[in-house]
């Protein structure tokens, strides 16, 4: 019983996602059951083939908590974030974006309001990603998110519906999206063959060609369904925030599922998973993904940098001839030919698919980058997300010669933005806001962008405004400048659109010849033949409980992530009955992922009230967290209180508002001097281990854990 929906102020449905069991209900309130003869709720029952459309009636059923919630707004400048109906048998949670209002509603009790406020704001980041700035403007990405052409929006809808049922089903199955951090696939060796092979074969060839269209290929990456292998950048490239390549992981298995885990999330209870509307009749066979900008080449890393030489951590593997995938081959590179080595996992490769998906064509995505030294979000990408195998695909970024355009515009329409917040507050007009830096420093940049880029309506629209704003004699009131400011933002945000959406590779824009990404598919495949079933073994079992077992009695499970590069380290855990893991399968892994995941929830919630260290007994086992700080060298540094955070506010994670950025800027105000690192350590014991033997063994597991990352400790 879930829906989601985007809607105007009007109660215009801009977007919807619901799931079966919500579609029934609605069908129960407006008319006849499609399976029941009997009359529903209403005393008139209308035939199907007269039953409003599903968007209709989510729009009539919404439309007065819509109306409402839009009048409180008017008439108090504020309004109601969440609500549930009598006896609790619907939870609804609102978010106003811009000028959208983001509703989704739960009549199951599986989800939270906290679980809840996370989909919306994570929705919200996925239209970012997919329209850029266009977002900034209401009217506009009304246009994108309900285009005019019914089967633009099926195909646009379908999209987003599609993302949100992934994005649910890897919350539950994946231990890298319940935490919301990047999850390495560890070999050493293997990677170092691949970046190499990314280097040459790919950016480098694509770089090199004369008929690459225009487009610069700046990242690289290989995927074992949601871990990372191997990453690369160009040198010219800026780096990539963790967010992003999370996001981009997120599009990739969007684009070409696991199908083991499909099937295994299918298996569920309907009650228990999201499943994508069927009143969209789109097929997206293999969609397309996204990817981003990498690791900078500097000793340094930086609070949103993605360092993959320097960051990633090489746990020591598992031991014994048995291990399941940890050992370290031997010199050469080659995979062993033993039988038995592969065998491990046979349940594991019988569950794919025999043949390799078709390729999704490339998608315009945008990104924050650095461009000419400056910062700027949402830089527009070309996406291509090229399968090598069932399980395995390679994704490529690429930019055109058009990207330092996204760069004025942000900036231009930032200035605005400052602007616009200056006249709200009834600050200075006329003389005062003539003389203002922020004014001056405007007006020589739009003056040379009207020049060189701007078209006659843009013109027009600027001159109104300069005439409002700098005329001595008849100076425009702060309503009037509120006005035309808005109008010149939403002439900008039209450019920007034109320029990047309008000529997305998806709308017959340019992008990389089709033989060019085949050579590189073929290169790549060629290069990995031999690896293919290892890798997608140690997918299964990437790193493994048994070399922790003798050091830590009682640990049953961990995950360690370095918050400051998005990156985590934790046991396989597999939950499927036809994948098998040390935990055996079914019911005891299935157990033990239970507490793992309700672990993950409460230590949020409790972050959010401003705890960084949490220790409890719950059945059988303690459950601890700790989130702490260092400094570059390793030294750990004094906890300070974190902010604590409203109900309301975005999430804690990387995907719906990038929570842990914010920390790490909030802490480093006290520490201006020193590059901060911040941890976060989550821990399963035995109950019959003392507390004070747990708090001692997260501490020894975290040394481990750097030293393994050859991070430096005093």
């Amino acid at each position: 019983m879930k829906c989601v929906l985007v809607a105007t102020e009007g109660a215009e449905v801009l977007f919807y996602w619901t799931d079966k069991e919500f579609e029934d209900s609605l069908q129960l309130k407006f008319g006849r059951s499609e399976n029941d003869e009997e009359p529903a709720l209403s005393s008139v029952s209308l035939p199907l083939s007269q039953l409003p459309a599903l968007e209709d009636r989510l729009s009539t059923l919404l439309a007065p908590v819509i109306i409402s919630s839009m009048t409180m707004l008017e008439k108090l400048s504020d309004t109601y974030t969440c609500f549930s109906t009598e006896n609790d048998n619907y939870l609804y949670v609102l978010h106003m974006f811009g000028e959208c209002l983001f509703i989704a509603i739960n009549g199951d009790h599986t989800e939270r309001e906290g679980d809840l406020r996370r989909k919306l704001c994570v929705l919200k980041y996925l239209v970012e990603v997919h329209f850029g700035l266009v977002t900034v403007d209401g009217q506009l990405i009304r246009k994108e998110l309900r285009p005019p052409d019914l089967e633009r929006r099926c195909q646009v809808w379908g999209h987003f519906q599609s993302l949100l049922s992934t994005v649910g089903r890897l919350q539950e199955q994946e231990q890298c999206f319940a935490v919301e951090a990047v999850e390495r696939l560890i070999h050493p060796q293997l990677c170092e063959l691949c970046i190499e092979a990314l280097e040459r074969h790919v950016i480098q060839a694509v770089n090199s060609s004369p008929e690459r269209a225009g487009e610069e290929a700046l990242h690289a990456f290989l995927l074992v369904h949601t871990k990372l292998l191997a990453f690369y950048s160009s040198h010219g490239a800026s780096s990539l925030r963790p967010a992003d390549l999370l996001a981009l992981i997120l599009l990739a298995q969007d684009l070409y599922p696991s199908e083991s885990a499909v099937e295994a999330y299918e298996d569920q209870p309907s009650s228990q998973r999201h499943r994508s509307s069927q009143n969209i009749p789109v097929q997206q066979p293999w969609s397309q993904s996204s990817m981003h900008t990498a690791r900078g080449s500097s000793a340094e890393t930086e609070t949103d940098s993605f360092s993959l030489l320097e960051e990633y951590f090489t746990p020591a593997p598992s031991p014994g001839e048995g291990s399941s995938g940890s050992t370290v081959w031997l010199e050469g590179g080659t995979p062993p030919s033993d039988v038995a080595q592969i065998s491990v996992a046979e349940d594991t490769l019988q569950t794919l698919i025999a043949h390799s998906p078709a390729v999704s064509g490339p998608r315009r995505i945008f990104l924050d980058a650095t461009l000419k030294d400056s910062y700027c979000p949402l830089v527009p990408h070309t996406l291509y997300c090229l399968p090598l195998w069932p399980g395995i695909s390679m994704v490529l970024l690429t930019k055109n010669a058009s990207a330092p355009l996204a760069l004025v515009l942000y900036q231009l329409l930032d200035l605005f933005s400052l602007l616009e917040k200056k006249l709200k507050e009834g600050q200075e007009t006329g003389a005062a806001l003539r003389s203002h830096p922020l004014v001056a420093d405007l007006r020589q940049r739009m003056d040379k962008f009207v020049k060189s880029r701007g078209g006659q309506e843009i013109q027009s629209t600027w001159l109104e405004f300069k005439t409002k704003a700098f005329s001595r004699s008849e100076p425009g009131s702060s309503c009037e400048l509120l006005q035309v400011c808005r109008k010149v933002k939403q002439q900008l945000c039209a450019i920007y659109r034109f320029s990047f959406l309008s000529t997305a590779p998806d709308r017959g824009g340019p992008h990389l010849p089709q033989h060019l990404q085949d050579q590189a598919q073929r290169l790549m495949r060629e290069k990995l033949a031999d690896w293919k079933d290892f890798l997608l073994v140690k997918s299964q079992r990437n790193v493994t409980m048994t070399s922790y077992l003798e050091d830590f009695p009682g640990l049953v499970h961990f995950i360690y992530v370095d918050r400051t590069t998005g990156q985590m380290v934790a046991p396989s855990l597999s939950i499927s009955e036809k994948t098998s893991s040390e935990l055996g399968k079914g019911p005891l892994a299935a157990f033990v992922k239970t507490k793992v995941w309700s672990l993950i929830q409460q230590a949020r919630r409790y972050l959010q009230k401003g705890y960084t260290t949490l220790l409890f007994r719950e059945g059988d086992f303690y459950c601890s967290y700790f989130l702490w700080f260092e400094n570059e060298t390793g030294h750990k540094l004094q906890i300070v209180e974190v902010p604590v955070l409203s109900d309301d506010s975005a999430p804690i994670g990387m995907l719906g508002g990038d929570y842990y950025r914010k920390l790490l800027r909030y802490y480093s105000k006290s520490h201006p001097a020193e590059a901060i690192k911040c941890y976060e350590l989550l821990a399963l014991h035995l109950s019959v281990i003392p507390t004070d033997v747990v708090v001692q063994q997260a501490g020894d597991l975290a040394r481990r854990l750097w030293e393994a990352s050859r991070i430096p400790l005093l």
